[in-house]
């Protein structure tokens, strides 16, 4: 006899729904074709020394695999026939592991940070927001800067291009110049810098 489904809590009938349209994790394969996934019947064989030992029955190949401890793992399925090794595998895609990992540290990641500041700006601010922008340079980022005009001072966008111009001059050598300065909308002058030398606006612009 069928128990009724009042014996069952909600929390219980809802771990059975998830339970049952949970996907199941597909196993993943070998990156290469090893030991008995070699379906060739001749490969041409590189021992666990590393030497060439020709073209040898896969059978063959496979048993000096078993016989030297190690994994007989197909490295050139394109060639005729394949190429295969004999090594440890779960070795080899550990050190593999680690020199993806180590790559990818080695890699950094671009970002455009942005500076803001307004023509007006007076000489101590106008420092901190250099120092913010060579901090952001010296991790290797794209800066961008930019002059903001409020009311009457977009009648006076000589102070803006000014004011960039002596951004550059405090940057020095910590920046280049990638896009030189050029009005945004009615009321955004902006520059694009990234680390290296610097250029002075009129190079940029040409």
């Amino acid at each position: 006899m069928r128990a009724p489904s009042t014996c069952l809590t909600s929390q219980e009938k809802r771990n059975i729904a998830k339970a049952r349209f949970r996907p199941k994790p597909v196993p993943q394969a070998p990156k290469n074709n090893i030991n008995g996934m070699i379906r060739v019947p001749e490969v041409r064989l590189i021992d666990h020394d590393g030497e060439q030992r020709g073209v040898v029955e896969t059978s063959v190949a496979i048993q000096m695999a078993i016989d030297a401890g190690a994994d007989l793992v197909e490295v050139a399925p394109n060639a005729e026939p394949p190429v295969c090794k004999i090594m440890d595998y779960g070795k080899f895609l550990y050190q593999q592991s680690k020199r993806e990992k180590a790559a990818k540290a080695r890699q950094h990641t671009i970002t455009v940070k942005s500076i803001r500041m307004t023509p007006m700006i007076n000489g101590h601010d106008l420092e901190t927001k250099v120092e913010h922008t060579r901090e952001f340079l010296g991790e290797g980022n794209k800066v961008k800067v930019f002059v903001m005009f409020r009311g009457r001072m977009i009648t006076h966008k000589e102070l803006g291009f000014a004011t960039l111009e002596k951004v550059i001059e405090l940057l020095g050598d910590t920046a280049t110049v990638e896009q030189a300065p050029i009005m945004e909308g009615p009321r955004n002058l902006s520059m694009l810098l990234s680390p290296g030398k610097k250029k002075s606006t009129h190079e940029a612009s040409e």
